[in-house]
């Protein structure tokens, strides 16, 4: 059972915690600004130094002051360290940072390349090579695609290296966590004294406290019993039709899962076990320390009661495959201690089809456990990832609101938080590399749907797309970070169209640009306006496949060059049954004579779809990998690839080098 001692979980005392937890990671880099995050074991005494590569003396120094510091529970320190100055660009640089406990790399040498002596990096004004992808579990079978990054860029000189990493959404599963590593994330809460959690007075569960959770023989493999419910009545159909308000009047009310995920057995709830996770997905040291074969020992009794046979065989397949991601946990945080490092979140960072309807909305902002478990969800996000890609969006008020609740974690301070953060607009940031970069917020801005509470609402409104327009005019090439492809595969979108009208949005995830009329046609407008950028590159993930296309607009010469890339799962991938399927079928109902493309909203669009260097017909590429671009000076792709996790470079060459130049160019379009 865990204790609690003043509101913090109680550390194991004979258990030395390292100083360094967490990182570091190289977040936000430009000529004036450097940032660097990091978790430690207690405050933090440490001086910053920067230096050309190679030589012997820093020629800038500054503390990491108690004002980049939040103090997270006894024994964790959230360090989000910004230095100003003017550092040079495209030149190969090296930082170290002096701690209480010395130099940070004598701490951690696995942090080291090979010959170095101090963690090396390049401001890059350029956004010519790019690392992206998302959608990151580490229980899924196929290996981390991260170590297969770490492996190139160790044998790559600094002015090699990519520009940046961009980590475009779900970099942790909170809906669906593997049972070792929640087993994992309960000692690591212990370890760090991590503060106790007092749920909502008045919520539907019988929970108290977080404690309760832990005390609950449904805390393994039973969560789904613990999570909210709501009432379902037909409110979702149009109930101007006489029919459906006979048919409402007729049938019972169902009590349906707030929390939409089918793996959603072991979903996060508290802040802690947020918090917990990052650590847990980022860094090698708290493995070190936590028994990832307790629950096994214990013979799988849970406060009280024995896991059935099916969980228990399902822990074991997801420690086999938790026990090969955390092997390569070492070369994943060298990597992002040496590369700048962007992030934006996705639904499964907070929870599965986070606001994909407004009926999901109503019914999770109705439910005080609901509301406080999404809001734990964007606590941690800020705190571990949205601080980080833009510390000038998050002003002092905002800190000090965080400070507050930190500092004393009570039921009142934790809901003024998230209250802030539910009304908070400034998720989404820009990188003013060349091109620009523009990363969108694609969760909390959403276009709700007036007519039907259960039609999906349009990934951004009509004020965020707006915004995005207006950061893009004038400029000649602009790179677009969307979680979800704007264009996708048209014969998924048909069938996420299809679910949608029987009702059943949340059964297939149908979520994309183009399910919501408002969001499609003003996306589709602003790509027509005259002063948008010739080359505009998308990069997406979500889809747990890759592919690639390139777009131009119908009856247009000066049509813009638009460039659909897609590089997904990091450590994720679809059904590949299923995957072939939905290709071939593609190629059937939608080849380039197919009427049926009419129907579509992107009618007056050409989307050429990019084959991969690969055998077979295949275009969606269906293996764990990270993308690589590189980009021309105009701002237009020179390469495509995916980096497989297995090493395995595959490419995406541009059309004319794959099309005899015989064929109509409508031969090959959809």
């Amino acid at each position: 059972m865990v204790q609690v001692i003043d509101g913090f979980f109680s550390k194991d005392l004979e258990t030395e915690l390292p100083l360094l937890l967490a990182g570091p990671i190289l977040r936000k880099v430009t000529a004036s600004h450097i940032s660097i995050w990091l978790v430690s074991s207690e405050a933090l005494e440490a001086r910053f130094s920067l230096s050309i590569k190679g030589a012997s003396e820093s020629f800038f120094q500054a503390d990491v002051l108690a004002e980049h510091q939040i103090q997270i529970g006894s024994n964790a320190w959230v360090v989000h360290a910004q230095f100003s100055g003017c550092f040079p660009t495209d030149t190969a640089l090296q930082y170290q940072l002096a701690t209480q406990q010395g130099d940070i790399t004598a701490l951690m040498p696995s942090l080291l390349y090979r010959d170095e002596s101090a963690l090396t990096f390049s401001i890059k004004p350029r956004a010519d090579y790019v690392l992206h992808g998302s959608c990151r579990n580490p229980h899924h079978p196929s290996q981390d695609s991260l170590v297969a990054a770490d492996d190139k860029v160790a044998a790559q000189a600094v002015s090699e290296r990519p520009s940046l990493l961009m980590m475009s959404g779900d970099q942790i599963y909170a809906d669906h966590v593997a049972g070792p590593t929640l087993d994992a994330i309960e000692q690591v809460i212990k370890l760090l004294g991590l503060s106790d959690e007092r749920l909502p007075a008045g919520c539907e569960s019988e929970l108290v406290t977080a404690q309760d959770i832990f005390n609950s023989p449904h805390h393994f493999y039973g969560r789904d019993k613990l999570l909210p419910h709501y009432t379902s009545d037909l409110d979702s159909v149009d109930q101007t039709d006489s029919f459906f308000r006979r048919l409402k009047a007729r049938l019972p009310k169902r009590q349906l899962p707030v929390f939409s995920s089918r793996e959603s057995e072991n979903h996060l709830i508290t802040f802690a076990e947020y918090f917990a996770m990052y650590l847990l997905v980022w860094s090698p040291q708290l493995w070190r320390l936590v028994n990832t074969n307790r629950l096994a020992e214990q013979n799988f009794k849970v406060n009280g009661q024995t896991l059935s046979a099916k969980w228990q065989q399902v822990w074991h397949e997801e420690k086999k495959h938790l026990d090969a991601f955390v092997a390569g946990l070492p070369q994943v945080q060298r990597l992002m201690a040496h590369i700048p490092t962007y992030m934006i979140f996705d639904d499964h960072d907070v929870t599965d089809d986070w606001n994909l309807t407004v009926g999901w909305e109503k019914a999770a902002f109705d439910s005080l456990l609901a509301r406080r478990v999404i809001g734990n969800g964007l606590i941690s996000y800020w705190l571990c990832q949205g601080w980080g890609n833009a510390p000038e969006h998050f002003d002092d008020s905002f800190i000090a609101l965080a400070r507050c609740y930190f500092s004393q974690p009570s039921a009142a301070h934790q809901d003024a938080f998230i209250a802030h953060l539910y009304r908070f607009e400034q998720w989404h940031y820009t990188i003013e590399t060349q091109p620009k970069m523009l990363v969108l917020d694609t969760r909390t801005r959403r276009w709700r749907s007036e007519s039907r509470m259960n039609k999906p609402s349009g990934l951004m409104d009509w004020e965020a797309l707006i915004e995005m327009q207006q950061a893009m005019l004038n400029e000649p090439a602009v790179i677009i970070v969307s979680a979800a492809p704007m264009f996708g595969v048209k014969f998924i979108e048909t069938l996420q169209r299809g679910m949608t009208w029987l009702g059943q949005p949340l059964l297939i995830d149908a979520e994309n640009w183009m399910a919501h009329p408002g969001s499609a046609n003003t996306l589709l407008s602003i790509f027509t306006h005259t002063k948008t950028p010739t080359n505009f590159v998308i990069l997406s993930g979500d889809v747990h496949y890759s592919f690639a296309y390139d777009i131009k607009l119908r009856f247009r010469r000066s049509s813009p060059n638009i460039f659909q890339i897609t590089s997904s799962g990091i450590k994720n991938e679809f059904p590949n049954r299923l995957l072939r399927v939905c290709d071939t079928m593609d190629r059937l109902l939608y080849s380039p004579r197919s009427p049926l493309n009419w129907l579509t909203k992107r009618k007056r669009l050409k989307i050429f779809k990019r084959d991969p260097d690969t055998h077979g017909h295949d275009r969606l590429i269906n293996r764990s990998a990270i993308g690589e671009l590189r980009l021309a000076k105009d701002g237009s792709p020179s390469h495509i690839s995916i980096l497989t996790a297995k090493g395995e470079v595959i490419a995406f060459p541009p059309i004319e080098k794959l099309v005899p130049s015989s064929l109509s160019s409508h031969q090959q379009y959809d």
